[in-house]
């Protein structure tokens, strides 16, 4: 396949699974991201503390397959 089919590709794939990431985020399907059992939230008063850890440890853990996929396939 030449070069500039699979950059095509590549940046087809990608803006479709944004597609798809913000139906999801705009439709609620994924509305438990934020409030798993190791987000941290501290609220005193007025002042609010949110640290989202185990959210951002699991977008992690996923984007780093869903990458090293792709690359596996270009």
């Amino acid at each position: 396949m030449d070069q500039s089919k699979l950059l095509g590709l590549a940046v087809l794939v990608i803006g479709l699974a944004l597609v798809v990431l913000a139906v999801l985020l705009l439709t609620g399907g994924i509305s438990w991201l934020g409030r798993l059992p190791g987000d941290i939230r501290f609220t005193s008063g007025r002042t609010r503390v949110y640290i989202p850890l185990t959210s951002m440890i699991l977008l992690s853990l996923v984007l780093t397959l869903v990458l090293n996929l792709l690359r596996r396939l270009f």
